[in-house]
């Protein structure tokens, strides 16, 4: 039975403003007229990476952590002058020299599980000492149901317990990645029909990321210990931080151009991420 075409007209209408609405909403925009200048590897002095070649770090983490330890090995290959020991590992014995142990640590989506076994590895690897240590949650961690304060209170009390407990071991503190909104024209789609029937999506997780960030970056930042993963993927490649609007409330998002999937990086991000990954661990180096 074919539809009268007075009535395929009407959808034809219904539909076109349906989507203008949803992209007047939801429009990506950018939020710095001037753009932001990121560090480079030429901004860090030589002795820098010499003495970051020197530490034993270790690095939990999951997907996304494989992402930037590729990306490292990728900035490695082409500056000669950037030497480290990356192996994944969780023996304590491989701390007796310096090195770059990378390792999977707790359950995704279950955000204390992480931060629990990170506990246990450097209370079992400082036998042999290590100079800078850290962990990464995942996206998949922190969504708009998540009890941030819950996770955050127990964030703080370990890593505050740790710097207590090893005062010659840096601590460094990761912000929760965000996601894109694009990721493929099927991403793509269930992002605006999740939004056209009211349904939690992409920047409702994002906002309830960016409100446990906040106290994050608040708490670490003048220790100079935190790198905010969430603000460089929200940098896109013209220095501009994307961000859409979600009834009248702006929401940062990752730059399309980081990813394929809307949440793991991609070739282009991964080097991104990991070139000011390493900048930040040099400078944090030659602070010991």
């Amino acid at each position: 039975m074919k539809l009268p075409l007075i009535i395929i007209a009407v959808l034809a209408v219904i539909v076109a403003v349906v989507v203008l609405l949803m992209y007047r909403a939801f429009t990506i925009v950018k939020t710095e007229t001037n753009g932001i200048k990121l560090s480079s590897l030429d901004d860090i002095p030589k002795e820098y990476w010499a003495k970051l070649a020197e530490k034993k770090i270790f690095f939990g983490h999951k997907s996304v952590g494989y992402n930037i330890i590729d990306g490292i090995k990728d900035i490695i290959k082409e500056h000669d002058y950037i030497s480290l020991n990356i192996v994944e590992t969780t023996d304590p014995a491989d701390f007796n020299q310096p090195i770059f142990a990378h390792a999977q640590v707790g359950n995704n989506t279950d955000p204390i599980s992480k931060i629990s076994e990170f506990k246990d590895f450097i209370e079992v690897a400082m036998e042999n000492k290590v100079d800078i240590a850290f962990f990464k949650l995942c996206y998949v961690d922190v969504n708009h149901d998540s009890d941030i304060h819950n996770i955050f209170d127990k964030y703080t009390g370990v890593m505050n317990e740790l710097a207590d407990r090893y005062p010659h071991t840096e601590f460094m503190h990761l912000t929760v990645p965000i996601c894109a909104v694009s990721g493929g024209t099927k991403k793509t789609a269930k992002f605006f029909v999740k939004s056209l029937i009211g349904k939690p999506g992409v920047l409702d997780d994002n906002m309830k990321r960016e409100h446990y960030n906040a106290p994050l970056n608040k708490t670490y930042m003048d220790r100079g210990t935190v790198f905010d993963l969430a603000l460089i993927e929200s940098v896109n490649p013209d220095g501009f931080r994307c961000s859409m609007k979600k009834s009248g409330d702006k929401v940062f998002v990752m730059a399309s151009e980081y990813t394929s999937d809307g949440g793991h990086l991609n070739i282009v991000g991964r080097k991104i991420i990991a070139e000011q990954f390493l900048i930040s661990l040099a400078r944090v180096a030659n602070k010991q």
